[in-house]
Order: C-alpha cells, then sequence, then structure tokens
C-alpha cells in the first residue's frame, strides 16, 4: 500500500488497477479503459473517491482531527468509537 500511495506509476500492482488509479487522478478514462477496466468499474472507482472527499471535506469543515492526532492508540480509539454501538450517536 505504501508503495502504490508513494508512486501508483511504479507500484508493483496489476495494470488495470494502475489504469483505474490513473483515472481517479486524472479522470481521463482512456488508459484505464485500454487496460480493460470496464466502465462500470470506473463509474464505481468514481463513485468511491466521490465519499471519499465528501466526508474528507465534511471532517476538515468540523475539524475533526484522527485520533492518532489525538495522542490514542488504535485499542484506545477503537474502545472510544465503540460506546457509539453501545450508545447511540445522541
Amino acid at each position: 500500500m505504501d508503495e502504490v500511495l508513494a508512486d501508483y506509476e511504479s507500484a508493483a500492482v496489476d495494470e488495470k488497477l494502475r489504469g483505474a488509479l490513473h483515472f481517479l487522478a486524472s479522470l481521463d478514462p482512456s488508459r484505464a479503459l485500454a487496460a480493460g477496466v470496464s466502465r462500470q468499474a470506473l463509474h464505481d472507482a468514481a463513485d468511491v473517491q466521490a465519499g471519499f472527499e465528501l466526508i474528507t471535506r465534511f471532517a476538515d469543515a468540523i475539524g475533526a482531527r484522527p485520533h492518532s492526532e489525538a495522542g490514542l492508540t488504535r485499542e484506545q480509539a477503537i474502545a472510544h468509537e465503540g460506546r457509539f454501538y453501545d450508545e447511540g450517536y445522541a
């Protein structure tokens, strides 16, 4: 994963994935389609990216920070979020 995040162009991944990532970075579908990615797969990938973009913008707007920035360990973060399952958001 770190390799893909650093540079998907040189990462050791399948050409279909590289094409899809290029599409998400450029919105040019030609390379992904040439690699055999379907139009539906590109549509699905764009939907997922849009969802993450929306969540990120909302989190930025309300000043949300990752638990790691607040100094919580993974276990502490999981325990903290578990209360929402037990008690709800209200």
